[in-house]
């Protein structure tokens, strides 16, 4: 973790980079029509390559000055063909971004001293570089929207393929389930709402500042770390309970009432708001669940399963009258893996709770009750599942694969289409190199001429 803080931070001091040679302070390395790439730009990709793990293969001193070139012919395009990046998605990408620096630093102050900057400028710093991604990846869309497979195009690639060019598909499971969230005791709600009208009293009367009390008190374990700052966010990003009292605020001094969500029960401090988006800080406080009441949510999912066992009803059936798991309830219990927006899921990709009790049941078999951490709530929750379907890991094939199949040939085809399209935009357009930087093997060998 030191050396990655240490790498970030030499990244970070960038922002105020220079580069001594001869007393030039940082130079011109290349010109790609109108466009200037820096030394410094190349240095600073350099650390966030080594600060994100990323192999370079290659020199970098000639690999990624030609990544830079390749991202100003399609920002050229981009601008021609008047392809925009939705501002609302990039800003969400910036707090991201900034908020995991901030969670690895500890705190604003110590980061604008890292970085040499305020916030401000380092916010608009990486906007820019993320609005610039947003657009290369529309671009490169756009610019092979129109290719698309037929069955016989698949089938002719898939009987093409060398037998060690056939991709093998680990072992997958489909898995249903009920969740019942054990009841929480009305006397331990009242002493969470207790506590947080305690805070608030404190900030309003001037005797705490809110953002000590998130650190010490707020059960959001991240934003705690920052003092319960969120970041800048659109109303979409927020839970309508929290995003209705959020975007009423108008005091930056005051404190909200306290808003109850499927987290739990918050209190919230406007920082400022711009335009549709809105920072703001939190505090969360999570009302405690005995051991009773876990034990009644088990009974409860034992009765639910045997139901369905002794075939009063159906799994699907049972979902819908008891499972409180929003997400699942109006897809018979069927979880969605988030990585790939399928049903299906490797073992690792589920949660290890489920991953353990599915690992030796049998299609169509039900779990005995069991507790789990829903990730998405950092809450626990009981449940009951069911194995609806397993595949074992077998070389892909076209009755059971075809849409990896597919994938695989259009993914080709378009990184086919892409590579004519960077060595015919780059024979159209003016490049120069400092003669220190053309003695490269670079990918593509028409930027010297």
């Amino acid at each position: 973790m030191n050396n990655r803080l240490g790498i970030l931070l030499s990244l970070l001091s960038l922002a105020f980079y220079t580069f001594a040679k001869d007393n030039v302070i940082d130079e011109v390395i290349w010109v790609v029509g109108e466009e200037a790439i820096l030394r410094s730009e190349v240095e600073e990709e350099r650390l966030r390559a080594q600060y994100e793990g990323q192999q370079i293969a290659g020199d970098p001193y000639c690999v990624i000055p030609e990544q830079i070139a390749i991202q100003k012919l399609f920002l050229h395009q981009a601008e021609l063909d008047s392809v925009e990046a939705s501002e609302s998605s990039v800003h969400t990408q910036v707090e991201m971004r900034l908020n995991y620096y901030l969670s690895q630093i500890g705190s604003k102050e110590k980061m604008e001293e890292y970085f040499r900057k305020t916030m401000a400028e380092m916010r608009e710093e990486m906007t820019i570089q993320v609005r610039n991604q947003m657009i290369i990846q529309q671009m490169q869309m756009k610019l092979t929207e129109h290719i698309k497979s037929t069955p016989a195009e698949i089938r002719r690639y898939y009987l093409a393929l060398p037998p060690d060019s056939i991709p093998t598909i680990p072992a997958q499971v489909e898995v249903q389930m009920i969740a019942v969230e054990p009841a929480v005791p009305r006397e331990e709600v009242e002493r969470v709402k207790t506590r947080l009208r305690e805070f608030t009293e404190r900030v309003n009367k001037g005797e705490a500042d809110f953002s000590m009390l998130a650190r010490l008190y707020s059960e959001d374990t991240e934003s705690a770390k920052r003092g319960g700052e969120l970041g800048f966010v659109g109303r979409g990003q927020l839970v309508p309970e929290f995003a209705e009292v959020a975007f009423n605020l108008i005091d930056p001094k005051k404190v909200s009432r306290i808003v109850e969500t499927e987290y739990g029960y918050h209190i919230i401090q406007l920082i400022e708001k711009k335009g549709e988006r809105i920072n703001c800080r939190h505090i969360l406080l999570k009302p405690r669940i005995s051991a009773d009441d876990k034990v009644k949510a088990v009974n409860r999912l034992d009765s639910v399963a045997n139901l369905v066992r002794t075939g009063k009803m159906t799994f699907e059936q049972a979902v819908i009258k008891f499972s409180e798991d929003k997400n699942t309830v109006m897809n018979g219990g069927l979880m969605t893996n988030e990585n790939t927006n399928a049903t299906k899921f490797e073992y690792q990709e589920l949660p290890p709770e489920v991953a353990r009790q599915i690992y030796s049941m049998k299609v169509g078999e039900i779990s005995n009750p069991f507790t789990m951490i829903d990730q998405r709530k950092n809450k626990e929750t009981c449940v009951i599942v069911r194995l609806k379907s397993r595949t074992d890991v077998h070389k892909a094939n076209l009755t059971d694969d075809y849409q990896v199949i597919r994938e695989m040939y259009e993914n080709e085809m378009k990184g086919k289409f892409i590579d004519e399209w960077i060595r015919k935009k780059q024979k159209d357009t003016y490049v120069s190199i400092d003669p220190e930087w053309q003695g490269c093997d670079f990918h593509y060998p028409g930027w010297v001429r």
